[in-house]
């Protein structure tokens, strides 16, 4: 199952086509994609009965949003590829290295990002999202907890970012359109191995990050297994798993977003997300 939001609405996507949730479930079940989750088995139910004659609704690629656009908390994880911890000069961590991007950072696929003064980076990302609440939930069972996957950008101001000592991520990840995701939120029955898929992120049709999420040092079980033994995880969260190697500030020379640049993620089975960027305007 693939749930989209299309003007602030949740839908489902199959193929080219879309049905609206509340337009078809007759009033059953909100539009709202975060009220939605809240009761995500209850979806899953009724969306596995859906006719096809439902998807009555012709997909817009351009028109697609957040599939989550009000988590109420957002989690990040550094340095969860060992080759991207080898570039960024550490050794694989013995514990995943958690942070937070601020919510209001959240947007959607395709979208214009503002860069602010500084410089900016990539972060191609698997995104976990929850599908209910869970606390001290084990590997094992983490799995029964994710309502599906989605592509993310880590977008990074790396000065504001490593600034102080010892140094503070959150603030320098949180600028306004750096948390773009989607296009659609993907459940995890929809691939043959949801711990093993192919992550790529192109710079203006250059390859610069690729790489498969088994290489992660901690996969999506054993980060909500972590997490959840610490705070409650809610509907709706979202979990940035870690990029890949090739980000721009260990390159040689070091490369950042500029103006007129064009960035694309993409996940095996998911799809891409694309942003351009624009300086800001004052």
């Amino acid at each position: 199952m693939r749930l989209a939001v299309i003007g602030g609405r949740a839908a489902l996507v199959r193929g080219d086509r879309a049905a609206d949730v509340s337009w078809a479930s007759q009033g059953r079940l909100p539009s709202d994609p975060m009220a939605l989750l809240e009761q995500w088995q209850r979806v899953r139910d009724w969306a596995a009965d859906l006719s096809a004659e439902a998807y009555d609704i012709e997909v817009d690629p351009a028109a697609l949003q957040a599939p989550v656009p009000q988590p109420r908390q957002v989690f990040a994880v550094a340095l969860n590829y060992p080759p991207h911890a080898a570039e960024a000069g550490f050794t694989p961590p013995d514990e995943p290295l958690v942070f937070t991007k601020f919510p209001t950072c959240v947007t959607g696929p395709r979208v214009t990002v503002e860069l602010p003064e500084g410089k900016v980076d990539w972060e191609v990302e698997l995104v976990a999202v929850m599908g209910r609440s869970a606390h001290r939930v084990s590997a094992d069972r983490a799995w029964e907890t994710v309502a599906g996957l989605t592509v993310g950008q880590d977008l990074s101001e790396r000065v504001s970012q490593l600034q102080g000592k010892p140094a503070q991520f959150s603030l320098g990840k949180s600028f306004p359109g750096f948390g773009p995701t989607g296009p659609a939120l993907v459940t995890p029955d929809e691939f043959d191995d949801p711990d093993d898929l192919e992550i790529t992120g192109l710079l203006n049709g250059e390859t610069v990050q690729q790489d498969r999420t088994k290489s992660m040092i901690f996969p999506v079980p054993e980060l909500i297994a972590r997490l959840s033994a610490v705070v409650s995880l809610l509907p709706g969260d979202l979990i940035f798993t870690g990029t890949p190697a090739g980000v721009g500030n260990r390159m040689n020379p070091p490369r950042y977003l500029t103006e007129g640049d064009e960035l694309v993620s993409r996940i095996q089975g998911i799809g891409e997300i694309r942003q351009h960027f624009t300086a800001v305007h004052p």
